[in-house]
């Protein structure tokens, strides 16, 4: 691939500002590329952008920031107008608790919007403008493959996720471009830091991971960057969860019901 004029591979993080997204932004930055922190939270975004400038030299500089509202189609497409990155990945999800039968809709409906018509979104404008032989990665998760009490939303959204990359694969593949998953096993990050107030959680989880080692979003990043460099991968959804989907899920709804009722 040809380098981008402002120098280094481009590449758009959406929901770059936080969690698994600036850790992706800051790995792609260490490695030469120049990066568009793309979230919600434009204060921050503008301080991350700023932050991997001071962090990179002239051949990974011109790091920008842009304000993305992933549920708004114009906003999105604001986004990639005028530009033709090389990879483009897309991070940006939500999550609620409750049980199927007591579930407020508008609350499902959330998730499933930011989770599953935001990566659509997403797919489809970054679809028009990626350069040929370039990658989407979106974040998934475990839950995409291994259900939870309680998380029906936010479940059913990521394992949306997955079939949608797989569709999107089929057909930007004939312009070259890839586009996988990568599936998340429970990590600490802004997302997941109320759920961490549910006593014994955590020790659930990593009773039920094949490997004592607690995940990080720098692990889900070498993923994106591994995918981002492999030619020959496309609609894979890539697990990066210690193992956990060998086991069970932790029971949240039997927990949080326990601890808060």
């Amino acid at each position: 691939m040809a380098e981008d004029a402002a120098g280094g591979r481009h590449a758009v993080v959406i929901g770059g500002a936080s969690g698994i997204g600036w850790a992706t932004a800051r790995r792609l930055a260490s490695d030469g590329w120049r990066v568009t922190v793309a979230d919600l939270n434009g204060e921050l975004a503008e301080a991350r952008a700023a932050e991997l400038a001071g962090l990179t030299d002239a051949s990974g500089g011109g790091h920008e920031y842009r304000v993305v509202d992933v549920v708004d189609e114009s906003s999105v497409e604001a986004l990639f107008a005028g530009t033709a990155p090389e990879l483009v990945v897309t991070t940006a999800g939500v999550s609620t608790l409750g049980s199927v039968t007591d579930h407020d809709t508008a609350e499902f409906r959330r998730v499933v919007d930011v989770c599953l018509t935001g990566a659509f979104l997403a797919f489809k404008h970054a679809g028009r403008v990626v350069e040929e032989g370039g990658s989407i990665v979106a974040i998934a998760s475990l839950n995409a493959r291994q259900p939870g009490r309680g998380m029906a939303a936010y479940c059913a959204a990521k394992a949306g996720l997955v079939m949608l990359a797989q569709v999107a694969a089929l057909e930007l593949g004939e312009r070259g471009i890839r586009v996988n998953t990568v599936s998340p096993g429970f990590l600490v990050t802004p997302l997941t830091e109320p759920v961490l107030q549910i006593p014994g959680l955590a020790e659930e989880y990593a009773e039920n991971s094949a490997v004592p080692h607690r995940g990080t979003a720098e692990d889900v990043a070498r993923a994106v960057l591994y995918l981002a460099d492999s030619p020959w991968m496309t609609g894979e959804d890539l697990a990066v969860d210690g193992g956990a989907q060998l086991r069970r899920y932790p029971d949240v709804l039997g927990l949080a019901t326990t601890a808060f009722s």
